[in-house]
């Protein structure tokens, strides 16, 4: 069980894809991109200490880059 991913899979779901009625593959794949640089980029989380994901790992990259 990844509860992490299965959250995230939610939230795309109902955040974007169900609001969403695409007349392509393509219309899809841009939507979904755009929807994943906000998640990614500007969205707070809070299980990140309301950090987005990007600021999240790039304040913990030289720690990461220590470990390997």
């Amino acid at each position: 069980d990844n509860v992490f991913v299965e959250r995230l899979w939610l939230s795309v779901k109902y955040e974007e894809v169900y609001l969403h009625a695409y007349d392509s593959v393509s219309a899809a794949k841009n939507g979904l991109g755009k929807y994943f640089a906000r998640y990614n980029q500007h969205r707070p989380h809070s299980s990140l200490d309301d950090k987005t994901p990007d600021e999240f790992y790039f304040d913990n990259l030289p720690e990461l880059q220590k470990a390997a």
